[in-house]
């Protein structure tokens, strides 16, 4: 095989290869030897190397630079193949980094680039937890009567009591229990939510849509009576601190939930159970984040939005810095940081 024949058959292996090596930052020390030129005429785009497939598109590459050698191909050809070759060697072969570096790259940089890659069903889980929520706080402000549709008076009685801004509480939210004990018990509540809120994808993602629906309806229900009734001060004072992270948390769940169920209903050209495999891989990812939002969500909502003594302005302050966190970390984490790293989860 001539020597153009060799470069034309496997140019756009290479590119593919060299983009992904870009793509993970792995750059090219020393001079750069260039790609081999092609005749005249247009040049098809790489196709998207996937990670699984480079450790053997990496043995083709070291097939095709021996091959080069023994074949007395031009030192551009085989200079530009050594190159690649030692690149991709130090990439397949380095040490990797400690569990606790990898563990902390995923969650500052690799987690917020994976919700941001799983926008469409980001937006759609926002919107299935937050319209209902919204709709059902301003109904209950134009009909109070409302909520006997959608809470026990049992239910109504005990929220009322937490929340009674005549009552000299010292502790918000909450009748008992000290602190650490109901940080134990916001952190089951919470992740029992998250996993329910995931886990019903199975169900074609309608059991991860009700259960947005659900929470949202709850949680406007609950905000919406106590501010009907006069109750809505300590209700705000104690929901602002732990809010956002303990919300969004639940939005990436449901996110999450409703990714596997489109795997499950929508596999495309594969085979239903290697799309499923995919979407679950994905969504244990995006829940392995959510599980430390929703610590970080129990820590403050224990230690910091129950105590009473706290004015509005210095709850509402915290409030605004945590929702400002939690908003550019989940926005611009990774950002520039190349490739995310496939096993730092």
């Amino acid at each position: 095989m001539k020597q153009e024949q060799f470069v034309a058959r496997y140019r756009q292996e290479w590119r593919a290869f060299e983009a992904w090596l870009e793509s993970g930052g792995a750059r090219a020390t020393g001079p750069r030897v260039p790609l081999p030129e092609m005749a005249a005429g247009a040049e098809p785009p790489p196709v998207k190397l996937r990670d699984e497939d480079v450790p053997l598109r990496y043995r083709r590459l070291c097939q095709q630079l021996a091959l080069a050698r023994r074949r007395g191909y031009t030192p551009q050809v085989t200079g530009y193949l050594q190159q690649l070759m030692q690149r991709g060697h130090s990439v397949m072969y380095r040490t990797p980094p400690p569990k606790w570096r990898r563990a902390f790259e995923f969650l500052v940089a690799g987690f917020p680039q994976l919700v941001r890659r799983q926008w469409p069903y980001m937006l759609a889980s926002t919107l299935l937890f937050s319209i209902p929520l919204v709709a059902i706080f301003v109904a209950l402000q134009i009909n109070p009567e409302l909520i006997h549709s959608l809470m026990s008076a049992q239910s109504q009685a005990a929220l009322e009591r937490m929340y009674d801004p005549a009552a000299s509480h010292q502790r918000l939210g909450r009748d008992s229990g000290t602190d650490w004990y109901m940080f134990g018990h916001y952190i089951m509540n919470n992740t029992t939510i998250g996993l329910r809120t995931f886990a019903s994808g199975l169900l074609a993602g309608v059991g991860t849509i009700l259960v947005l629906v659900f929470n949202g309806v709850m949680i406007g229900a609950a905000a919406g009576h106590l501010q009907a009734i006069g109750s809505g001060d300590p209700f705000w004072r104690f929901v602002a601190g732990h809010g956002s992270f303990e919300l969004t948390a639940i939005v990436i769940t449901g996110g999450a939930g409703l990714r596997l169920g489109f795997a499950l209903m929508a596999p495309g050209r594969r085979r239903r159970v290697d799309s499923l495999i995919e979407g679950g891989v994905i969504g244990a990812r995006l829940c392995l984040g959510a599980a430390l939002m929703f610590f970080i969500a129990a820590f403050i909502e224990a230690f910091w939005s129950s105590i009473a003594v706290v004015p509005a302005w210095g709850k509402f302050t915290v409030a605004g810095v945590l929702w400002m966190l939690v908003l550019v970390w989940l926005a611009r984490g990774g950002l520039g940081g190349g490739k995310e790293p496939m096993d730092a989860a």
